[in-house]
């Protein structure tokens, strides 16, 4: 069963996305847009007007990046483990660089970034809609697998998750999950998820 990780606030520490439009974009606009979230505005919406503030070139703010987001504990562990699957509705241009400080080469699932007229400018993987909940999301990047287990934290999580086989979760993923009585083991950290993981496997075997 392939394991599929979130980036964003999942895979590292903060959400790296939201950091970099705080420090480069604008934050004012960023919480105007995510209190539209789900109501006015589809996730996607909300991250082309979002990254759309940016106007620092890339080089410069993957730079920030390298130096400024740090990767939850135990990732690094995990990845070489089992060679996760990373989807996320960030950026390649964003998650790559970190990946590779870390020395690790995973398949990621991302949009793509492009400058004009002096800002940055989402390019979005999947546009097609997903039939459960009516939005491109993460359900349609999985689903040509036999089976996948899912870590999570956040909005862009929720319908992934309602599909996977087993969820990690913590934050607002969790926080939704709970309330909808939907099944997931908590984490702190990656080590937590290698320690669920290796369980269930030696109890398999066992």
């Amino acid at each position: 069963m392939r394991l599929v990780v979130d980036w964003d606030g999942t895979a590292t520490e903060v959400d790296g996305l939201y950091e970099v439009i705080r420090t480069f974009g604008d934050e004012r606009i960023y919480e105007e847009t995510e209190g539209r979230l789900g109501r006015e505005l589809t996730l996607n919406e909300v991250i082309a007007i979002e990254v759309g503030t940016v106007t620092a070139p890339l080089s410069g703010v993957v730079e920030w990046v390298r130096e400024n987001v740090r990767v939850r504990a135990g990732f690094p562990e995990l990845a070489r483990a089992h060679d996760p699957l990373v989807v996320s509705s960030g950026f390649h241009e964003l998650i790559e660089p970190v990946l590779e400080r870390e020395g690790l080469s995973l398949d990621v699932l991302a949009n793509r970034l492009e400058k004009g007229g002096g800002r940055w400018r989402a390019l979005f993987r999947n546009g097609e809609p997903c039939a459960t909940c009516g939005e491109p999301c993460k359900r349609c990047d999985v689903a040509g697998l036999d089976g996948f287990a899912y870590a999570g934290d956040g909005v862009s999580d929720r319908c992934v998750a309602l599909a996977a086989s087993r969820v990690f979760a913590r934050d607002g993923l969790a926080t939704y999950l709970e309330a909808r009585g939907v099944a997931f083991e908590p984490f702190d950290d990656f080590h937590d998820v290698l320690r669920a993981l290796y369980q269930s496997s030696s109890s398999t075997t066992g």
